[in-house]
This record gives C-alpha cells, structure tokens and sequence, in this order.
C-alpha cells in the first residue's frame, strides 16, 4: 500500500478535526475525500504530507511512518496545495527550477525536468512570464508542474481544479489520467462531484470529521440510490401538490426543486403527465446526489 492509515485522528486542542478514519491506497489508483467544508479533508491531506502530526491512530506513507521519517516521504510525493503559493518575484521558469533544487537535483538533470513539465502542462511559452503576468489557470498549471518536478511516486491534489474554466478543468483531468496510467498514484480532494465521479478509483465521504462511507463512485450510487432521478422545480404550493399525490417516491426538497428517486425512467410517467409544463430534468443518478443524500443540503459556515 501507498498509504495506510489505522484508527487516524487529530484534534486542534478541544475541537476533533479527523477522528477515528481509516483508509488504504494501492500504487496507482486515485483516491478521493469529498465532504462539506470544515469535514476534515485538508486536514487528512496535510497529515499524509507531514505538514500536521497525528494526535493518535498510525499513519504510514512508501511503508514509513509519517512521525519518523517525514524527510524521506516528502522526498517521493509532489504536492498541489488549495492556495497558490507561487513565488511573484520570479518567472515561471525560476519557480520551477528554485523547487527543483530543494530536491537537491543536479543543474542539468532539474533543467531538463523543468523543460518536460512545462511541456507537459502547455506552459513551454510562458517559461519567461513573471508569475502576476499568468492567467489563473496557468498559474495552477505551474502549481502541478512544480509538484511533479521531483518525478514523485505519489501526488497531493488540494482541490486541484477550484475556480479554473472548463477548458483548463478537462486538460488538468487528462493530465492526472495520464498520470495514473503512469502508475503515478493520486490522493484529491475536490467540491466537484463530477470531477471525483471522472477520475476517481475510490472516494470516502466524510462529514463532522468522521467517514460516513467509501467505495468507487459506481459503488455509492447504487449503495444509496435508485438509477434515476427527476428534478422538478416547483412552487412551494406545487411542490405539495405533487407530494400529496405521489407520496410513494423517495424525495429530498431543496428551495423550489424536487428530487425524485426511481428505478426506471418510466415510473415518473404519472408525475410528468399530471403536470406537463412543469420544468424538468430527469437523468441517472449521480455521486453528487449521493453526496447530497448523506451530508444534507443546507449551506455550511
């Protein structure tokens, strides 16, 4: 295993931010923690890169302990943390080559590391560019180039794809595929349901510092709901309307929309011909549904 973590809990004096989780990575999957903010994910993340210590529980990366040999796991990963942490003084290309050295890579060998990364991430052009000068998106395409500059065993993604247009969100997800191909092994976290449905091999979902489940995306969906779903927006005198007639169906409300579970697209028949202008989506279900059926819909602070 890539990472075994046993019994894995950190509280930050009296508030528990990771308690009692346990999870495995095998070499060259990717495995995914989503949950609402303030679910202990980052937290997770940073106590797998030696950032933040264990209160308790075992946690061993490369099979070494992350309280006894931190110098030597962050040798063998790249990390792409939530925030850009680029320096602004230097050039796109100085970044890389800076990072490079603290790995203690010869000149000529990080040289050549830094031109294979800038190409791979589409940033040959911009080599001279001062950071300021990059769009958002390169700059969390060097972000990545950095973190693989070590040629790593094991890359961190922090919500690799926050804020990025689509365009840059689906090159960064072929690139992390084409790493996993690579036999690169990948530990995320992301808020997009649908990025962790693409790329993922196996996601645990956690809440309030706890898992509440794991399993492979295709895992979860059928765990937890029928194959389909209809959205209906309704008014609140609608949406009654429809829930007294067809009390049947499993349901969750949400602002003026509901949400229908069914096993076959025709069981909505009723619903859609009983109130045929009403706008509508129907569509399998998704992990995002999962996601919302087991950590709730109401906003978090």
């Amino acid at each position: 295993m890539v990472i075994q973590a046993k019994a894995l809990h950190k509280r930050y004096g009296g508030v528990v931010a990771v308690e009692s989780l346990n999870f495995s990575v095998e070499k060259g999957r990717c495995y995914g923690l989503v949950g609402p903010n303030g679910a202990g994910k980052t937290t997770t993340m940073k106590m797998v890169y030696c950032i933040v210590l264990p209160t308790s529980g075992s946690l061993h990366v490369f099979g070494m302990d992350v309280l006894r040999e931190p110098r030597r796991i962050k040798a063998r990963l790249g990390v792409v943390p939530q925030e850009n942490n680029l320096d602004p003084d230097l050039t796109t290309w100085q970044n890389l080559m800076v990072y490079a050295r603290y790995f203690g890579l010869p000149r000529q060998l990080a040289r050549e590391r830094c031109r294979e990364q800038l190409d791979f991430m589409h940033l040959s052009e911009r080599a001279g560019t001062p950071v300021p000068d990059l769009s958002g998106g390169m700059k969390r395409r060097l972000i990545m180039s950095r973190a693989l500059v070590n040629d790593p065993e094991l890359i961190i993604l922090d919500e690799p794809t926050t804020g990025l247009d689509p365009q840059v969100r689906h090159l960064i997800w072929d690139k992390l595929l084409e790493l996993k191909d690579r036999g690169i092994t990948l530990l995320m976290t992301t808020h997009y349901m649908d990025e962790a449905q693409k790329l993922c091999d196996e996601i645990i979902i956690m809440d309030q510092a706890r898992r509440i489940d794991e399993g492979s995306p295709a895992e979860l969906i059928r765990r937890h709901l029928p194959p389909y779903v209809l959205e209906v927006r309704a008014s609140r005198g609608l949406a009654a309307d429809i829930l007294a007639r067809f009390p049947g169906f499993s349901h969750q409300e949400s602002g003026q929309s509901l949400y229908f579970y069914a096993g076959a697209a025709a069981d909505f028949d009723g619903i859609l011909s009983a109130w045929p202008r009403a706008e509508h989506v129907l569509r399998p279900a998704s992990l995002e549904d999962v996601f919302l059926k087991l950590t709730g819909r109401e906003i978090r602070a």
